[in-house]
């Protein structure tokens, strides 16, 4: 059978040094992959398997290229904010800190601006003390900016600090950005490691299970909703409608029309439908208001 084309993380070199976590009860990966969902065409219509790409499986690993114990990290949160950015904070600081046992943990503060001199954010040493109780409040603690930054200044910081790996938390523009960054190291030969977080409330990433964040807002839709659909009941014929978040996707709508069974009708962009005509979403509409003189849509 033909190898399997897995998508890997790139290295920084041959990992040699052995992980603080063998020690303890955890499930290493060493090169699972899980399928990558095409949705451009099904499976069915692939002419050979070896067609089907792979990732890798993230996860910890026996071998490490950094020695723990002479390691710095750094986080930065760029770009709007999402339930659970301090939680993600609070959780890095503590597996690098107590896990592996890491030299430090810096935090960089408005996100890539501060990675940049001459904005003079100076970075904070975060520890297991300082970052303890931050995921009971919300946005980040870390703050955030939008907008692209000179990659040779931030690798300049980064060579001042010391940091030897580099967590960016943040969405799309956040993750081109951290491309950019790899790509300058690697013209200047520098091993640093940066690691990408997606942050998305919307939870419209393939190949993973669930973001951070999506879980809070749906959550946090069951009042709204049931508020609609008490001031729709108050009318004859009244229509509570909700717009919920999700750029492009409907995950947080149709999770929050599964959760509060007040909703009637819940439109999402995966699923195309009729406005007008004899089987239209206002004919439809029409019908369940005829019948109970009220609706609750969401969208």
């Amino acid at each position: 059978m033909k190898e399997l084309k897995i998508h890997r993380a790139e290295s920084l070199g041959k990992a040699t040094h052995d992980s603080p976590l063998q020690d303890q009860l955890v499930r290493f990966y060493e090169g699972e992959a899980v399928a990558s969902i095409d949705r451009t065409k099904e499976f069915s219509a692939l002419e050979r398997i070896e067609d089907i790409e792979y990732f890798e499986l993230a996860g910890p690993r026996r071998k490490l290229f950094f020695n723990p114990k002479d390691v710095t990290v750094g986080i930065v949160t760029c770009g709007g904010l999402c339930p659970g950015l301090n939680d993600v904070i609070r959780a890095l600081t503590f597996c690098s800190l107590e896990s592996y046992g890491v030299k430090r943990v810096l935090g960089f503060k408005y996100g890539y601006e501060g990675l940049v001199a001459k904005y003079y954010h100076y970075p904070i040493e975060l520890t297991t003390d300082n970052t303890d109780e931050i995921h009971e409040k919300g946005g980040t603690i870390l703050k955030s900016s939008r907008g692209r930054q000179d990659e040779d200044e931030i690798i300049n910081t980064l060579v001042h600090y010391g940091v030897n790996i580099l967590f960016t938390i943040g969405g799309d523009g956040t993750q081109r950005g951290s491309r950019d960054i790899v790509n300058k190291l690697k013209e200047r030969n520098i091993p640093i490691a940066v690691v990408g977080i997606p942050k998305t409330i919307d939870n419209d990433i393939s190949l993973i299970q669930r973001s951070f964040g999506f879980e809070t807002a749906v959550e946090s839709t069951w009042d709204i909703i049931t508020n609609a659909h008490n001031e729709a009941r108050a009318y004859r014929n009244g229509v509570g409608l909700v717009k919920l978040m999700g750029r492009e996707s409907g995950w947080i709508a149709a999770s929050a029309a599964l959760a509060n069974s007040a909703v009637n009708f819940c439109l999402v962009p995966e699923v195309p439908f009729d406005l007008h005509g004899p089987n239209g979403f206002l004919e439809v509409l029409e019908k369940r208001l005829r019948r109970k003189e009220h609706a609750v849509v969401v969208v």
